[in-house]
């Protein structure tokens, strides 16, 4: 039988922390293999792994170095061990599936139940085949009740987690399209996501997701009769009837159930809000059932509603005063929660200074002195230089870390902030709900108008996983990072990449390559336009250029004549026109390449590369053959005159769609990691990286016979309202959209622009939305497209996202 000892489960050799506490799970996937790291992990310190058994029979001289657990498959033995782990408890649990929603509804239910139960759940959106395991395996003998989600991608896999979680109440969110490629059919998929509650005793849903309950009541029903169904409906459908009515900027839910009336408030008016609150509602009430009297659970669920915001719980990466980034994880403080947000520092910035602020650590069963003692070793396995905190609990703790700064209160910090000075660090602010980190947020970051440019590093990470999935798995990725990643912002987008192990990056100039390397970016980069005045900067920061010219490359080499330069080769990557007939070496310049290069020891070709001019149009295909046919007949040209062999690449993000068997040893992923490709079919299959938004900054009325904005060109034919946003041509805005010519999307209606966008504003129609001062703007996102948008400026996306202005915030996320 395998076991732990009550050792840290790792399965990501990057977010090591404790070698000397961790057991590493060496776990295989398509394009990666834990087991490449185990010798690195020994030389950390690591002396405990689970392995597969064919891995060690084929390393033997592995055996005498650590301790090996072996299992046929790592990933069943994972969750094997947390079963395992899950059956010394009785605690009652919560599951929690769907499509939409999961996350968000096990952290407002934590929230509303943290302050009667001694509550255990899993970290951020853990719900995986390896995420799940790794939650339950947190419960604790000091646990009365833990929340877990569950999600699947493929038919059997919850079967799996069923067995882990053995959840007794569960909640089904929703059912919507997520994940539908995996499945023959939307039955099929509901049916799957239905096995998490094959032994609940209760089961919460929606009875206007049509499917879903009539997959509960053909499917679930028959495998386990004496489920008990509360099942609610707003349309009318259900056996509990709910009636919503949208406020200002709050939503009045009455609930009728069981012979009574209901009456809550929540602080959100959007459908996927309300309905997250409904679910919550039922799944506290049955848990508080045993606490408390009825009165008392529906005043302690208001009283959790009541503390929620109307702001993504994610982690945010932001800028910051005094040359800091901050990593806003301010609205809740849990163990796991706090394991997590380190491990996303280790992604950035990581020369940077590392500091963390820090609240009171709840819910998570062990005795104070226990807990602080752990949070100790975790802050210095995670390289942190400074620790800040703030609360009554830590405070009383202070003793047992090596140097930390205290407060009692977020007021007692911010009034002593002149005396803390915060310069040039990568700052953490972690803290629980009740704490109001926010308002530390708000004294650290950068003051800045409230046109904000979100990133979803998520989305990023699923697009790259998507090109993976149409490669060999021995196909390098190299990815283009130039333009500051397309306006996203190159050191984040870089670090993530890094993260995710891509083998190459490119960028367009020297300077952008160096500030890679000056935050900490350490892979192979190329250097797509070097001038010869930064040749010295491109060696120093160990950055590869393209060559594509004779002149440009006898430049280069009369450089490292007269260079001081290290033993080993400069690489170089020599680009070859095939047709695209804008940068590169035509065939009649090869033979004078082969006679620079052949005898020069100071350089090495790493690649041979060229570009395709029209990949994403069909009606060019032929003409992406004949490019293709030109690079084999020039790249083998080139390589049999050498005694090595670079490596080659042609295709680009839509070339790697369309010429998948044409990837060489390497492809050069661009514009489709932000999500952008040019055929609509794989709008589908890629996520949208960034959204655009701004703020209402009044709203007035105008008469007819009034005119709007500069040149008095906006005329209503009719009194309407008009409403200003913070956001204009100098910020990315095109003026191009003036007029009627644009729209934006506010609180559900799309508004169009009147009068000419100015450079630092825009005036908006607002008349048919209901909307107030400060209110959110989407430029564009999920519900008006970039695509949408570059149409009405008949251009391409890249244009526009290249134009977001340096002045509009980044805010980087992920959920």
């Amino acid at each position: 039988m395998l076991e732990t000892k009550n050792k840290i489960l790792l399965t990501d050799s990057r977010f090591l922390s404790q070698p000397e506490n961790t057991v590493f799970v060496a776990i295989k996937g398509v394009r990666h293999d834990g087991h490449n790291f185990v010798s690195q992990l020994i030389d950390r310190g690591v002396k405990d792994f689970i392995v597969n058994k064919d891995w060690l029979s084929q390393n033997p001289e592995m055996k005498p170095k650590a301790t090996f657990q072996t299992a046929e498959n790592t990933v069943k033995a994972l969750q094997t061990l947390a079963k395992k782990h899950r059956e010394g408890f009785s605690l009652p649990v919560i599951g929690i599936t769907g499509s939409n929603g999961k996350t968000i509804v096990k952290e407002w239910l934590s929230l509303i139940l943290q302050n009667h139960f001694s509550l255990v759940k899993s970290p951020r959106s853990y719900n995986s085949q390896i995420g799940v395991p790794l939650s339950i395996c947190q419960i604790n003998k000091n646990h009365d009740l833990g929340i877990f989600e569950a999600g699947i991608s493929l038919p059997a896999e919850m079967q799996n987690l069923q067995s882990i979680i053995q959840p007794s109440i569960g909640i089904f969110t929703n059912i919507g399209s997520a994940h539908n490629e995996g499945f023959r059919s939307l039955k099929q998929k509901i049916t799957e996501k239905l096995r998490l509650f094959r032994h609940a005793q209760k089961l919460i849903y929606c009875q206007d997701y049509e499917p879903l309950h009539e997959e509960i009541r053909i499917f679930l029903k028959s495998v386990n009769p004496e489920i008990e169904l509360i099942s609610w409906s707003i349309k009318g459908k259900g056996s509990i009837p709910i009636e919503v009515n949208i406020r200002n900027n709050f939503s009045e839910i009455a609930i009728y159930w069981n012979g009574e009336e209901y009456h809550m408030r929540v602080p959100f008016t959007d459908d996927a809000s309300i309905e997250n609150a409904i679910h919550c509602f039922f799944g506290a009430f049955e848990i508080l059932r045993s606490n408390l009297e009825e009165t008392e659970i529906t005043a302690a669920i208001q009283k959790g509603f009541d503390m929620l915001k109307p702001v993504a719980m994610r982690l945010e990466l932001k800028e910051g005063i005094n040359n800091c980034y901050l990593i806003d994880d301010s609205y809740n403080n849990d163990f796991g929660g706090l394991s997590m947000a380190l491990n996303f520092m280790k992604q950035h910035h990581a020369n940077r200074k590392k500091t963390i602020i820090l609240s009171d650590v709840l819910q998570t069963g062990l005795k104070d002195a226990d807990l602080y003692a752990k949070i100790k070793a975790l802050l210095e396995g995670s390289g942190i230089d400074r620790v800040i905190g703030i609360g009554p609990k830590i405070t009383k703790h202070a003793g047992l870390f090596s140097e930390i700064e205290c407060f009692d209160s977020v007021k007692h910090f911010i009034d002593n902030l002149k005396k803390t000075p915060f310069r040039n660090e990568l700052i953490l602010i972690k803290g629980a709900r009740e704490f109001s980190f926010e308002k530390i947020v708000n004294q650290l970051i950068s003051k800045v108008h409230g046109t904000v440019f979100e990133i979803n590093l998520d989305a990023i990470t699923h697009n790259l996983n998507f090109y993976k999935s149409r490669l060999k798995p021995e196909t390098k990725i190299m990815a283009m990072v130039k333009a500051s990643a397309y306006g996203s912002g190159s050191t984040e987008i870089a670090s993530l990449l890094q993260y995710h192990l891509v083998d190459y990056l490119a960028v367009a100039y020297t300077d952008e390559g160096v500030e890679l390397r000056e935050n900490g970016i350490d892979l192979p980069i190329m250097v797509l336009n070097p001038h010869p005045d930064t040749f010295g900067k491109l060696i120093e920061h160990h950055l590869e250029p393209e060559i594509y010219s004779s002149n440009n490359l006898r430049e280069f080499q009369l450089f490292l004549e007269d260079s001081e330069t290290s033993e080993q080769p400069i690489k170089i990557h020599l680009k070859i026109d095939t047709g695209m007939n804008r940068l590169g070496f035509k065939e009649s310049d090869l033979e004078e390449v082969i006679r620079l290069i052949k005898n020069d020891k100071k350089i090495e070709i790493a690649s041979i590369f060229s570009h395709l001019a029209a990949a994403d149009s069909k009606q060019h295909k032929s003409f992406s053959k004949q490019q293709i046919e030109t690079f084999i007949k020039l790249s083998d040209y080139l390589i049999g005159e050498l005694d090595y062999k670079p490596l080659r690449h042609i295709l680009n993000s839509a070339g790697i769609i369309a010429h998948t068997e044409d990837a060489f040893d390497m492809v050069r992923l661009g514009i489709g990691l932000y999500g952008i490709e040019a055929t609509d079919k794989l709008q589908n299959d890629l996520m949208s990286v960034g959204a655009l938004k701004t703020k209402v900054s009044q709203i007035k009325l105008v008469k007819k016979g009034e005119t709007v904005g500069y040149g008095r060109v906006g005329r209503p034919e009719k009194d309407i309202r008009v409403a200003t946003i913070a956001i204009g041509y100098a910020d990315g805005f095109d003026r191009r959209l003036s007029d009627g010519k644009g729209y934006v999307w506010i609180n559900g209606t799309l508004c169009p622009t009147i009068g000419n966008v100015c450079m630092d504003m825009t005036m908006i129609d607002v008349s048919e939305a209901d909307c107030n001062e400060g209110d959110t703007v989407e430029i564009f996102g999920s519900h008006y497209s970039i695509f949408e948008m570059a149409e009405a400026l008949q251009t391409i996306p890249y244009e526009i996202l290249t134009n977001i202005g340096h002045r509009v915030k980044r805010v980087f996320f992920k959920e």
